[in-house]
């Protein structure tokens, strides 16, 4: 890993959040939330959490980081890609518009983006691709969402020379939970894993730095956090980076 400007420096990664109806305690109300799997899997690697919640949207803010990592959660909108909704589509437009936002700001920054589930699909709409709103239609035998609140597992096969082949090898597999896949992939995206049903379950870059979008839940998987590792390594390459950059413009 590359040399921060103190040993104790931890990355900092923000991730994008939820808001909407929850219940703690004695309470229940609206609040900013985010499974907790997150977050923990981010310390376990090394890091420091920052959660942006989907109101106040400020672009800026990913000048003060060093990684984000786009998040699960509810369908993308499909007017977003020319689409009409299906019955069975359920999309959240102020959460949309918020990582719609900070996706574009990240790329705009070279900063090494982690896109998962719902963010890679996002991910691959922001730069022009489609989506399968709904799996049972296309692929009846798939077993992506078993039933509600359940994972399924998806195995999949990955590239060689790509970012999840170099983190994960030849194969792997990773608990999953999407009931949409990617349909057409964006041109300056390429596939970098798909399952033997032929779904997609990873994209990167042609254009940028570190970025890796994954369908698939690697945050629910605690024991193989290899994916988060690589990801925060790249988080701590590109602040030094950073530093070395403003140093060599600063006046002697």
């Amino acid at each position: 890993m590359a040399s921060n400007d103190s040993e104790n420096y931890r990355p900092r990664i923000a991730l994008t959040s939820y808001l909407q109806d929850a219940s703690w305690g004695v309470w229940s109300t609206t609040a900013a939330i985010l499974p907790g799997t997150y977050v923990e899997a981010v310390v376990a690697s090394g890091a420091t959490p920052v959660l942006l919640p989907p109101l106040g949207t400020d672009e800026s803010v990913l000048d003060l980081v060093d990684g984000l990592i786009v998040v699960g959660g509810p369908d993308v909108d499909p007017s977003l890609y020319g689409a009409a909704p299906h019955p069975a589509t359920k999309s959240q437009p102020l959460r949309d518009t918020h990582d719609s936002a900070l996706i574009r700001a990240a790329l705009d920054r070279e900063l090494p983006l982690f896109a998962i589930c719902r963010g890679a699909q996002l991910l691959n709409v922001v730069l022009g691709g489609t989506l399968i709103q709904h799996l049972p239609d296309v692929h009846p035998e798939c077993n992506s969402q078993p039933a509600p609140g359940v994972y399924g597992e998806a195995h999949f096969a990955t590239t060689p020379g790509s970012i999840i082949h170099h983190l994960l090898g030849a194969s792997a597999s990773s608990p999953c939970y999407h009931h949409q896949a990617m349909d057409t992939v964006a041109d300056s995206l390429h596939v970098t894993a798909k399952s033997s049903d032929g779904l997609v379950q990873a994209l990167e870059s042609t254009d940028h730095g570190w970025v890796l979008g994954v369908q698939f839940h690697p945050e629910q998987n605690p024991s193989d956090l290899r994916l988060f590792q690589g990801f925060v390594e790249a988080a701590a390459n590109y602040r030094s980076d950073q530093a070395a950059t403003k140093k060599a413009m600063s006046p002697a």
